[in-house]
C-alpha cells in the first residue's frame, strides 16, 4: 500500500548498525547478538519507565527500533541461526505437550483435544499448523485464539483479582454512587446440575454490589433435586425469588417467567451454570452512572473448564453494529434496561439457543446504537460443559439456525433488503449480503501510478477480468511516467470507453492525486485504489459498494492479501505500534483470527486507502485525503475524520485481493524519505492527539505494542481494574 503504518516507525542512526562485525564462533557470535537483543529491550523499557518526555521517548524509541531490527538483519544472525535452532525445537516440543494438555483439560480428555487437532489439520494442513505453534511461542500472542493458561492467569492474578482491599474500595465507591439500581439477575432453569445451580446462586450472593435480586424459573424440571435446591435458596435468602412453571415451555417461555419475578430498574441474564465474578454487579451499576443514556450493556466474558479453572478470555471491542449483525457479541454479560425488554416483547419462543441474541436485536432497534455501552472488563465466566456451546459452536446446530432466523427478522423490520449467510461450517459467524441498488451506482475506480507498467496492466487487467459489477469507470492518473511502453499502454487502455489517464506532472503525493481524480471523477462512488492491487474475488465491488451505500456508512476497505497467502490488511487498529497497524498481519490464509474477527465484516476506526469505497458525497464532505500527509497516514486521517464527522468505517473480509505492496515506491526508511515520514507521524500525534490510547474497535485489555501480536494481554491494561 502507499501508506506505511505498521507499527515500525524508525529513525535513522547516525552509526552504521547493520553493518556486520567479524564473526567469532557461531555459539559466541549467537550468544553476543542474543545478548545485545536482550540489552535493546532493556533499554526500552527502562526508556518507558524513566518519565523522558513523549518527544524524548518517541525519538528514542525509534532509535532502538532500528538497531533491533538491524541487528536481526545482519549476517551473523542468519549463520548463527542453526545454532539457535536446536533449542527452538526443544521448545516445539514442550510447547506442543503443554498446549495439547491445555486442551484436553478444556475439551473434557485427550481424545477430545485430539479430534480437535484432526479437524485443524483437515481444515488448515500442516502449514495452518505451524502457523498455529509460531503464534503460541510468544506465550502472550492469541491472534487466532486465547493465550496459554498460565499467562492468562497470571494477568488475572496482577489485572484481575479482587483483594479483600480492593473489595473495601468497592464498598466505598457504592455509597458515592448517584444512582443505586436494583438489577434483577434473571436465570431459567432446567433439570440443573445441583453443584453447579449451587454455584451459579453463591456467585450472585458473593456480589458486593448489594441491590439486587435473584429470579429464577424452573421450568419443569424432573430431577427432583432441582426444586429442593430452589426452594431452600429461597427460603434462607429474601432477594431469591423463585416460580415453578408447570409444564416445560423451553428457554425463552422460562426467561419470561423468570422476566415477570424482575421487578429491578435493569435486568441481567445469567444462565443456570454459570458464574458471575463478586464485582460485576457493582461493574454494570458503576457504569449505569457513568453513562446515564445507557439502556444496555455488555461486557469482556471468559470461561470455566470443568475443574473450575478460567481460560479462553473474548476481550470484547465497543458497540460495533456491522460486527453484531456476524455474532452475538452482546451476550455475557447482557444488562438490559427493564422496560426497554418489555417494551420489545420480553423472549420470543421459537428462537431457543438465540432467544437472547434475538431480544438485543430488537431492543437494539428501539434504543438505538447510541445507547448500548461495553464495559472492557471481564464480569461473566461461561462454563464449559458438554453440550454447551462454550465447549464449541457446533454443539447446538439448531441455536445457529435460530440466530439466522432472528438476525433475517431484524433486517426485514428494518427494511433492509439483504440475505443472510453462514459461511464458515465450523464456525459461528454470519455474513449479511446487502443488496445493490438498481439501477447500480456509477463507481469512478482511481489507480495513481508512475510507470510500474507490469503492475499497473495487471491491476487493471484484473479489474476488467474479474469484477462483476458493471457500472465503473477507471482513471489512471499518471504521475510522471517516462518509459516508451507506459505510454503506449496508456494510449492503448484509453481506447476503452470507461477509462481515461488523466496527466499530472506536480511531485509525488498520493493524498494530491486521489483529490484531483475524485474532482473530474463522474460517478456516485470513489474506490481508491493502489496500482499494485490484483483483484482475485469477483464479487469485491459488488460486496464494497454495497455496504458504502449504508445509511451513515464511511470509508470501506477490503481484505487485503500477500501473494504468500499471508494477510496484509485485515483492518487498521489505532495507535497499534505507534500510530495505527495491521489487525492479524501475516495471518494465513484459512485462520479466523481473534473471536471469528479475521472472516467478519465489523466496523473499525480506519481501513487502508490501498482499496478503499466511499461515497463520493461523503469524501467531498470530510475534504478528501489530507495533502500535507503526502504518503503516510493519509488513509488513517481521512478515516478519523469520517468518525468525527458521525460515519462508521467498514471492513469485509469478503472482498478479497493480491497486494503486491509498495513495489514501486520502496521503502519509508529510505534516507530520501525517512524525513518526511518522521514529519507525517509528528503530524498524525498533534492533529489527533488523545485518540491513539482507546480505539473503540479494540479493547484496553489488549496491547498496543508493535513487539508483540494484535490481540495480545496489555500489561498493565490501559484501563484500570475498577475504571
Amino acid at each position: 500500500m502507499n501508506t506505511k503504518f505498521d507499527g515500525h516507525q524508525q529513525e535513522a542512526v547516525s552509526q552504521d548498525v547493520s553493518r556486520d562485525e567479524p564473526l567469532s564462533s557461531g555459539a559466541e557470535d549467537a550468544h553476543r547478538l542474543q545478548a545485545r537483543v536482550t540489552q535493546l529491550e532493556k533499554q526500552l523499557t527502562d526508556a518507558l519507565t524513566d518519565g523522558e518526555s513523549i518527544a524524548k521517548l518517541n525519538n528514542r524509541l525509534l532509535k532502538l527500533e532500528v538497531e533491533h531490527a538491524a541487528l536481526l538483519r545482519s549476517t551473523s544472525w542468519r549463520v548463527t541461526a542453526p545454532l539457535r535452532s536446536v533449542s527452538r525445537i526443544a521448545a516445539a516440543v514442550r510447547l506442543a505437550f503443554s498446549t495439547i494438555g491445555r486442551q484436553a483439560e478444556v475439551r473434557g480428555g485427550l481424545g477430545s483435544a485430539l479430534g480437535y487437532y484432526a479437524s485443524v489439520i483437515g481444515r488448515e494442513g500442516l502449514p495452518g499448523v505451524v502457523a498455529r505453534v509460531r503464534r503460541l511461542k510468544s506465550g502472550r500472542g492469541f491472534a487466532d485464539g486465547p493465550p496459554r493458561d498460565e499467562v492468562y492467569h497470571e494477568w488475572i492474578s496482577q489485572y484481575d483479582t479482587v483483594t479483600p482491599a480492593k473489595q473495601r474500595e468497592i464498598e466505598a465507591e457504592i455509597g458515592l454512587l448517584a444512582r443505586k439500581p436494583l438489577i434483577s439477575v434473571v436465570v431459567p432453569t432446567f433439570n440443573s446440575d445441583e453443584r453447579l445451580l449451587r454455584e451459579m446462586v453463591a456467585s450472585v450472593q458473593a456480589q458486593i454490589y448489594p441491590h439486587w435480586e435473584l429470579c429464577i424459573a424452573d421450568d419443569a424440571s424432573t430431577q427432583p433435586h432441582v426444586k429442593a435446591v430452589l426452594e431452600e435458596v429461597a427460603a434462607a435468602d429474601s432477594r431469591i425469588k423463585v416460580v415453578f412453571r408447570e409444564t416445560n415451555g423451553h428457554i425463552s417461555e422460562a426467561s419470561n417467567s423468570a422476566l415477570a419475578l424482575a421487578t429491578g430498574e435493569y435486568v441481567a441474564l445469567l444462565d443456570h451454570d454459570d458464574l458471575l465474578p463478586p464485582h460485576a454487579l457493582y461493574m454494570v451499576a458503576r457504569y449505569i452512572n457513568l453513562h446515564p443514556h445507557g439502556r444496555m450493556f455488555y461486557s469482556d466474558e471468559d470461561k470455566l473448564t470443568t475443574e473450575g479453572k478460567r481460560t479462553t478470555p473474548y476481550f470484547k471491542c465497543d458497540w460495533n453494529p456491522q460486527m453484531f449483525l456476524t455474532q452475538n457479541m452482546f451476550s455475557h454479560l447482557g444488562v438490559f434496561e427493564t422496560k426497554l425488554v418489555r417494551d420489545a416483547g420480553g423472549f420470543r419462543k421459537g428462537f431457543e439457543g438465540s432467544q437472547d441474541y434475538d431480544l438485543a436485536l430488537r431492543c437494539v432497534e428501539l434504543a438505538g446504537d447510541d445507547s448500548v455501552i461495553h464495559i472492557p472488563h471481564v464480569l461473566y465466566h461461561w462454563r464449559i460443559v458438554p453440550g454447551s456451546t462454550a465447549g464449541s459452536g457446533s454443539e447446538k446446530p439448531y441455536a445457529l439456525v435460530a440466530a439466522i432466523r432472528a438476525l433475517e427478522d431484524h433486517l426485514e423490520r428494518a427494511n433492509i433488503s439483504a440475505t443472510v449467510e453462514h459461511p464458515v461450517e465450523s464456525l459461528g459467524v454470519l455474513r449479511v449480503r446487502y443488496t445493490l441498488p438498481s439501477p447500480q451506482p456509477k463507481v469512478s475506480i482511481i489507480i495513481p501510478t508512475r510507470d510500474g507498467l507490469a503492475l499497473l496492466k495487471q491491476c487493471v487487467d484484473s479489474v476488467f477480468a474479474y469484477t462483476l459489477y458493471q457500472n465503473f469507470e477507471i482513471i489512471i492518473v499518471d504521475n510522471g511516467s517516462v518509459k516508451p511502453e507506459t505510454m503506449k499502454y496508456f494510449d492503448e487502455v484509453s481506447q476503452r470507453p470507461n477509462v481515461r489517464v488523466l496527466r499530472d506532472e506536480s511531485p509525488f503525493n498520493f493524498s494530491a492525486l486521489n483529490n484531483h481524480a475524485a474532482r473530474v471523477a463522474t460517478g456516485e462512488f470513489l474506490c481508491l485504489l493502489n496500482n499494485d492491487i490484483e483483484v482475485i474475488s469477483p464479487d469485491w465491488l459488488n460486496e464494497m459498494v454495497s455496504l458504502a451505500n449504508l445509511p451513515r456508512a464511511g470509508a470501506v476497505g477490503a481484505c487485503l492479501w500477500y501473494p504468500t497467502d499471508a494477510l496484509q490488511h485485515g483492518g487498521v487498529v489505532l495507535g497499534l505500534g505507534g500510530i495505527a497497524g495491521h489487525m492479524h498481519h501475516m495471518m494465513k490464509r484459512g485462520h479466523f483470527g481473534y473471536f471469528g474477527r479475521a472472516v467478519a465484516t465489523q466496523n473499525l476506526s480506519a481501513v487502508t486507502a490501498a482499496c478503499l469505497v466511499v461515497k463520493k458525497s461523503v469524501y467531498d464532505e470530510v475534504g478528501g485525503l489530507e495533502e500535507d500527509l503526502a504518503v503516510a497516514f493519509n488513509d488513517v486521517d481521512f478515516c478519523m475524520k469520517l468518525l468525527k464527522a458521525g460515519y462508521r468505517n467498514i471492513w469485509t473480509p469478503y472482498a478479497e485481493m493480491y497486494h503486491h505492496e509498495s513495489a514501486t515506491r520502496g521503502s519509508d526508511l529510505d534516507p530520501d524519505k525517512y524525513e518526511r515520514f518522521v514529519s507525517e507521524i509528528r503530524r498524525m500525534e498533534a492533529r489527533w492527539e488523545g485518540w491513539f490510547e482507546r480505539d473503540p474497535a479494540y479493547n484496553p485489555n489488549l496491547s498496543l505494542s508493535c513487539e508483540v501480536l494484535p490481540f495480545t494481554l496489555a500489561s498493565p491494561p490501559r484501563i484500570g481494574q475498577f475504571e
